[in-house]
């Protein structure tokens, strides 16, 4: 899938539109040869320079304030590297800007190179004027004002032009008029939800690209919705490990580790522990749940490649967090096969005090969601919180009957009131196929969701279960 995608964005990033868009000054006839990022999706010609100005030592002439963009951040000085600030401007925005007032500015990709470099990043709208089709572009780096109507002929992005008909397919068929709509022109509505989906597209990509530069595992996250105009959430932070809260201490160091040369024949951590190893040579959990994990940490003498270190090298499988079409919201779903019985994720979030969950949930209640686990191993003193901060597992939805079951896991911190949650297979898992496990899971030992007393006077709304499956109680709570 990965090399299909690949292979198409990079027949995209050769195509070219012959001339320039209407309004703007027409460029001069000659091809340049500078290498092409393989992720761009279709033409970009170049114009002469305007007399364009560069940003730094000019900037009392240039009127507009000098700003240097580091990833999320934008730092006003950065020769000084005095401070920095959080900028509330997007990254295509700054160079939508400079690219209006003619700037230069290496920190945001915009050279004199590239200045005036048109590139289509979506279509907007289409009509047919005396024969000839034509289609609203939208360049990449330019404001929409800019925007200008373009011939068929002149666009060589097969990729935008089927995602384009696609959408206009999709809208019709949601809407139900597709012998209502005039051939050489399109309703505002339906150029509407292009736009939105287009925009929508690159958001996701965007989302993708983030997620996939915080993760710390070999599996790669995709992200996918055909169903909405849902983006990306707005209030999410991906993290790899446990947030502790304020006042909340994780200790992250080991006091001891083994000297075995062979795990599974020597007196290992597990045994240390006083519980028996908790996987086979073909890395598969071999204990009943409620079984604590005790894996090899970073003061035992065996490598990287020893058989009890399976939950810290991270999911292994690659992943899609998707829009689902039951009203669930986003869901996460597998890409590969999955075996019976193999790790696939840790659930990871924000450490907070009991006290506090129950302050959450009921706020959390009233929204009709849940992300409360209850770090119940040993105590009921901590709680799991991956509402704001966490990694894919914050998306898998709720069953009933799920394919993934809860253990808890001790590495490095062997803090009984603080144990790692890890999500194992229960089954074989196809690919495609949609990962849940059950929000109320429960027993001796094991990690819970339900974080909240359930006593009369504490009586909770309670959330409706959208599972399906037969076995289905109604509830999520």
């Amino acid at each position: 899938m990965a090399a299909a995608r690949a292979k198409a964005r990079g027949g995209e990033a050769e195509a070219r539109c012959h001339r320039a868009p209407g309004p703007l000054p027409r460029p001069k006839a000659r091809r340049t040869a500078r290498r092409r990022r393989a992720d761009t999706l279709t033409a970009r010609r170049s114009r002469p320079s305007a007399g364009g100005r560069r940003a730094g030592s000019q900037r009392a002439r240039s009127g507009a304030p000098r700003a240097a963009v580091f990833g999320d951040e934008c730092a006003r000085g950065a020769l000084f590297k005095a401070w920095c600030v959080p900028c509330l401007v997007s990254l295509d925005t700054l160079q939508e800007l400079c690219r209006k007032e003619k700037l230069t500015c290496k920190s945001i990709g915009i050279t004199k190179r590239n200045l005036n470099n048109y590139e289509v990043e979506y279509l907007c709208d289409y009509k047919v004027a005396k024969g000839v089709e034509y289609y609203l572009v939208k360049w990449k780096g330019w404001p929409d004002s800019t925007n200008t109507w373009e011939p068929l002929r002149n666009l060589r992005c097969p990729q935008l032009l089927r995602q384009f008909s696609d959408d206009k397919k999709t809208y019709l068929a949601q809407e139900r008029k597709c012998k209502a709509v005039n051939s050489k022109s399109l309703q505002p509505a339906i150029a509407e939800y292009i736009v939105q989906k287009a925009k929508q597209r690159i958001a996701l990509q965007r989302w993708q690209d983030y997620l996939n530069r915080r993760k710390n595992h070999k599996g790669m996250i995709f992200v996918e919705n055909t169903v909405d105009l849902e983006g990306p959430p707005l209030d999410f932070y991906y993290i790899n490990e446990y947030r502790p809260a304020p006042g909340i201490s994780i200790n992250s160091e080991a006091t001891f580790g083994c000297s075995c040369t062979d795990c599974f024949f020597e007196k290992c951590c597990p045994a240390e522990a006083g519980v028996v190893l908790a996987y086979n040579k073909k890395q598969q959990i071999k204990i009943q749940p409620g079984t604590p994990i005790y894996e090899c940490n970073s003061r035992c003498r065996c490598g990287p490649d020893c058989p009890n270190r399976i939950v810290q090298k991270g999911t292994q499988y690659s992943l899609c967090i998707f829009r689902t079409s039951n009203g669930c919201g986003w869901g996460v779903k597998t890409l590969v096969k999955i075996k019976r019985m193999s790790f696939v994720m840790e659930y990871v979030g924000e450490v907070i005090t009991s006290e506090e969950a129950e302050r959450r949930g009921q706020f959390y209640d009233n929204k009709g969601i849940t992300y409360l686990f209850d770090l119940d191993y040993e105590s009921d003193e901590f709680t799991v919180d991956a509402a704001r901060y966490g990694n894919v597992s914050h998306f898998v939805n709720h069953s009933c009957d799920p394919n993934l079951q809860v253990f808890s896991v001790f590495i490095d911190n062997l803090d009984t009131r603080l144990p790692r949650i890890a999500l194992f297979s229960t089954r074989t898992i196809n690919a495609g196929e949609e990962l849940t496990f059950d929000y109320q899971m429960k027993g001796s030992g094991e990690v819970s969701s339900d974080s909240i007393d359930h006593s009369p006077a504490k009586k909770r709304v309670r959330t409706q279960c959208k599972c399906g499956a037969e076995t289905c109680r109604g509830y999520l709570n």
